[in-house]
């Protein structure tokens, strides 16, 4: 769905709309999307800000991406409401610094004529995830010496107390002053 600049001047546009897993690409991300993406919401023109677009709704999805500590698949959910500004791009000059304060680092940029409601849900799902992926707080990981995963077989690797590296520093003395 594109949200047109020209018809969001007129209007306020209410969207309410599924995308199936795999109409929108995660894969550079190393996610998949197990649910289709279900989205609600409205963007509107905001009056007075030469072109600012906000975009508000409502988003549930669930993602599969690879456990960060055992590999295994994970899902997570995504469901929330969310609060977007978008600026027309050609507002910031490409060349030129310029001090933001916090309020306008919430803000994004938009190219052209319009934006594209696929781009936006995605981006949102993308920064929605978390930053450590693990299938469950008490995940064990991977086994740094067999590769076996802790959570299915217990292998009875013991860890290795000191790295080795380190062996030549306990030979040096210290200097009393």
């Amino acid at each position: 769905m594109f949200l047109s600049i020209q018809e969001l001047e007129v209007k306020k546009v209410r969207f309410e709309i599924a995308f199936q897993p795999g109409e929108i690409d995660f894969s550079d991300a190393g996610l998949t999307q197990a649910t289709p993406l279900e989205a609600q919401g409205s963007a509107e023109l905001l009056a007075n800000t030469l072109g600012e677009v906000r975009i508000r709704g409502y988003i549930k999805v669930r993602m599969r991406a690879e456990c960060d500590r055992c590999l295994e698949p994970a899902d997570f959910p995504v469901d929330s409401n969310f609060d977007l500004f978008y600026r027309p791009a050609s507002q910031v000059a490409s060349e030129e610094d310029i001090e933001i304060d916090a309020g306008e680092s919430e803000l994004a940029f938009y190219e052209g004529e319009g934006i594209e409601l696929k781009d936006v849900l995605r981006e949102y799902v993308l920064l929605a995830m978390p930053m450590q992926r693990v299938c469950r707080q008490e995940c064990q990981g991977i086994c740094p010496s067999c590769g076996q995963n802790r959570n299915l077989v217990h292998c009875g690797c013991e860890a290795k107390p000191v790295d080795d590296r380190w062996a030549a520093l306990k030979n040096l003395q210290t200097r009393g002053t």
